[in-house]
């Protein structure tokens, strides 16, 4: 018997196994949606897809993936791709989380700042976020503020990491190393700041405006985008002084001038926070020698970790 050439579109998808790329009709009558919602999905990055020759078209594969992995809600996945802002100790733990895991799911950490992190994980570009923005007395505040200007904050929830002392890394046989921070802001040492948007970045700016100075007052010499980066800067000689974390300064063997402490907090979707991996990788933030490691690089407090602290509504 012959088939009807009325079938519907998504029938014929279906008996097309062959079929790699569906168009936005196809899509739209394989997902039982309309044109219009596909074109949404495309412009909110939320569907796999790609542009070829001006037209829409959706691979097939990554398609029924990106299926499976929303019914499931996340769990199902096999990726954790963290971005936001650096830190040695979760940088430590997402390197071993990654070779313990092998082949088997990509575990993947790019420090780019407190800001352009949301921005990543507002686009769909990451699962995972990590901020910190002003010091741990105000972060209940902060934190919600700030995520709250991405339209996707409605989906997220904010999970605590851990506590860390942030402040001043200078060469451990600086000159400068007794100086209070009122002195150290009057030298005109080489400074390596951070990128804007970046939590220890404002920390410092925050820190300048108490004592009724700008970063045009200071000797800016080079640019870091991650506080190992900064570290390193002064460790080869091409700075004297940069704002991070203690943990930094231990790893390069510099000298530490702290501020104070703040909340490393992890912004993440709801779809995403039962994820498997992402459940495994706080149990590892747990763990004994987690705590072990963070008492060797010095300067966090982990007793909070894994709490919710936002996003319970």
């Amino acid at each position: 018997m012959r088939a009807s050439t009325n079938m519907p579109a998504m029938i014929e998808t279906e008996l097309d196994s062959g079929l790699v790329y569906m168009s936005v009709k196809q899509v739209a009558n394989y997902l039982q949606l309309n044109e219009k919602k596909i074109y949404a999905l495309v412009a909110e990055h939320r569907i796999p897809a790609t542009k070829i020759t001006g037209k829409w078209m959706f691979p097939r594969e990554l398609i029924d993936k990106w299926m499976l992995d929303s019914s499931h809600g996340g769990l199902l996945s096999d990726r954790l791709i963290i971005a936001g802002s650096d830190d040695p100790l979760l940088y430590r733990i997402v390197l071993e989380y990654a070779a313990t895991t092998g082949a088997y799911a990509l575990i993947s950490y790019s420090p780019t700042g407190t800001q352009l992190g949301l921005n990543l994980l507002e686009s769909h570009r990451v699962d995972v976020c990590g901020i910190h923005w002003g010091p741990d007395s105000e972060s209940h505040i902060r934190h919600p503020a700030l995520i709250k200007q991405h339209s996707e904050a409605g989906n997220w929830v904010l999970i605590h990491a851990f506590r860390r002392e942030q402040g001043l890394l200078l060469a451990s046989d600086s000159a400068y190393r007794d100086y209070s921070v009122e002195e150290i802001f009057s030298h005109p040492l080489r400074w390596s700041l951070r990128q804007s948007g970046a939590g220890a970045q404002r920390f410092l700016m925050e820190q300048l405006s108490l004592h009724n100075l700008n970063a045009d007052d200071l000797n800016i010499t080079t640019t870091a985008l991650s506080d190992r980066e900064a570290a390193a800067s002064i460790a080869m000689g091409d700075a004297d002084i940069a704002p991070g974390v203690r943990s930094a300064a231990t790893e390069y063997g510099l000298d530490f001038i702290p501020f104070g402490w703040e909340s490393f907090d992890l912004a993440i979707p709801r779809s995403i926070w039962f994820r498997r991996l992402f459940q495994e990788l706080l149990q590892r933030l747990k763990s004994p020698a987690c705590h072990q490691l963070a008492d060797s690089l010095t300067g966090y407090d982990l007793s909070r970790c894994g709490e919710l602290v936002w996003g319970d509504e």
